[in-house]
């Protein structure tokens, strides 16, 4: 097991100091894992502070409205992982006394809790012997050991979880893990990974074979689809805005936004003009219709490209149900349309 204790001395001399780190608990490993499942540590810390700063217990966070756990949320995307987030506080404080299942099998009951987060929950909080397998131990491992097999097919996560299963001790299952992770995360970086200095390079089969670059093999590529957002901001005689909640299923699902014209294609100004001349909406008559942003803003999602334009339209007389811009910069809205409002709406 010369892997195994290379690999835990390296991480005990290189790990981050990281908040989550200096606890076993499991409300803070808990919070963690879910903030940096497709996020970076350096974007997720200062998230994960103002939580725990917000929801010091997992009871807190159980009692807090939704929109206040989303407004906090904004900007760290995938906000399914928000939803879920609060659902699981309310589930452990309000059916579970307050107390996270102490077991791989409980903590796979959790809402929004999958193989990788309960398995890290459970070997870092309990001392549980189960491998965790993500993006990064995928990565480690078929490099060090020569593994070719698709990560995206069917197997693949039994093999590489039997694999990291076979290296773990059994006395010091948070260790192993947590380097595994971290070895990934430092080190054994996806793109142009420094190996003259890794303590792997004698025997990884990748460095040895001059396959750094194709492994881990992933043959399938996501498909991503385009679509076109127009925003139409409606200001009142008074300066106020009309925004609605987006409860359909998909992206943003329980965030707020402006009325939404979706185009099939990037349409020219006139004729989107004419679009929202008819747009149904719009129960009134717009006195000027303007473009804010004259440059499209791109904004890239995972399986999704947005192509968002913000359009002003002013209205001589009151709406009913518009709100004030300072009352509406308190609400959860994603974080393209957050930027657009934090850099048009700044002198009001």
């Amino acid at each position: 097991m010369e892997f195994t204790k290379s690999l835990i001395h390296w991480y005990l001399q290189n790990k981050r100091d990281l908040p989550w780190r200096k606890t076993s608990g499991a409300y803070p490993v808990w919070l963690s894992e879910i903030m940096l499942q497709q996020t970076r540590v350096a974007q997720g810390l200062p998230y994960f502070l103002r939580f725990i700063e917000a929801f010091p217990t997992v009871q807190d966070m159980a009692d807090a409205p939704e929109e206040q756990v989303l407004k906090l949320w904004q900007g760290l995307g995938y906000y399914s992982r928000a939803r879920n987030l609060h659902a699981t506080a309310k589930q452990v404080a309000f059916e579970m006394g307050g107390n996270f299942p102490d077991s791989y099998a409980g903590l796979l009951k959790l809402k929004g809790v999958g193989d990788y987060t309960a398995a890290a929950i459970a070997s870092i909080s309990y001392g549980e012997t189960v491998p965790v397998v993500d993006g990064n131990v995928y990565r480690v491992l078929s490099r060090v050991f020569g593994v070719d097999t698709d990560i995206s097919s069917g197997g693949a996560k039994k093999q590489f979880t039997a694999l990291a299963a076979s290296l773990m001790p059994k006395d010091n299952a948070s260790d192993f893990n947590q380097a595994m992770m971290e070895f990934g995360a430092l080190q054994c970086v996806p793109k142009s990974p420094d190996c003259s200095v890794c303590i792997f390079n004698s025997e990884c089969v990748a460095f040895n074979t001059g396959r750094v670059g194709q492994l881990p093999v992933k043959l399938k590529k996501t498909k991503v689809t385009n679509r076109y957002f127009n925003y139409l901001v409606i200001k009142d005689n008074r300066g106020y805005s009309v925004v609605q909640k987006r409860t359909s299923k998909g992206i943003w699902h329980n965030l707020y936004e402006f009325p939404l014209l979706e185009t099939e294609s990037l349409f020219a100004e006139d004729e989107t003009r004419v679009l929202i001349s008819k747009f149904e909406g719009l129960d009134f008559t717009p006195k000027n219709v303007s473009l804010l942003n004259t440059d499209v803003i791109v904004h890239k999602l995972s399986h999704q490209h947005l192509y968002v334009r913000f359009w002003e339209i002013s209205v001589d007389n009151e709406l009913v149900g518009a709100i004030p811009v300072d009352v509406l910069k308190a609400y959860p809205f994603p974080v393209v349309i957050h930027n657009f409002m934090e850099s048009h709406w700044t002198n009001h």
